[in-house]
């Protein structure tokens, strides 16, 4: 069962379609294998999920307004034998640990299980239990400093590059514009004084 969340303003425009994951992640409380779901999937279910493994879909979830992602699936090619064998395999158990300081989360990671992966690469109905795992682990990272990870990772520059040639560039075409216009207005000028 989904529920979905209320999305605000920016979560709209941004297409995000948040819902309740069924996943239970108790503060401290540590968990082994612990089932979400089983799901028999027809041959359609199975190519579609295929498709989303092909094209690296991944799943993002927030723990106390932590971003936490991982893919789906995975494609796995034979490259010692024949380099053309290629196995499609989906994920059925993310394993969560969790980073604490006192009675505050710092830093929460998703991982995928491959070895418990289910193998997806024929058309053929499969039937899947979806589990999760939690490790929750002490650290010294103050409160303040838990965003300190994701601005590192982000996919922004870390340094400030000046585009040398779009500035001149720009310059170039103001300059150019204005003496076009000004051309313009000088010639209806002059005939106005004339």
């Amino acid at each position: 069962h989904v529920t979905e969340k209320k999305e605000a303003l920016g979560e709209v425009l941004n297409g995000d379609r948040l819902v309740d994951a069924p996943y239970k992640l108790d503060f401290r409380a540590d968990k082994a294998s612990e089932s979400v779901c089983k799901k028999k999937f027809s041959k359609e279910d199975v190519i579609k999920f295929r498709q989303a493994v092909m094209k690296d879909y991944y799943f993002q979830m927030y723990y106390d307004d932590l971003p936490v992602w991982g893919f789906i699936g995975k494609v796995e090619k034979d490259v010692k034998n024949d380099p053309s064998d290629v196995r499609y395999l989906l994920f059925r158990e993310v394993h969560f640990e969790i980073l604490y300081n006192k009675d505050r989360v710092i830093e929460i990671t998703a991982q995928a299980m491959p070895e418990t992966a289910v193998d997806i690469t024929e058309d053929k109905e499969v039937e899947v239990e979806f589990t999760y795992s939690a490790t929750w682990k002490e650290t010294n990272t103050p409160f303040d400093a838990r965003m300190e990870r994701y601005s590192r990772s982000s996919s922004l520059p870390h340094h400030l590059e000046i585009h040398w040639f779009s500035i001149i560039n720009s310059c170039v075409t103001v300059l150019l514009l204005t003496g076009f216009l000004a051309t313009i207005l000088m010639r209806v000028l002059k005939n106005d004084f004339v």
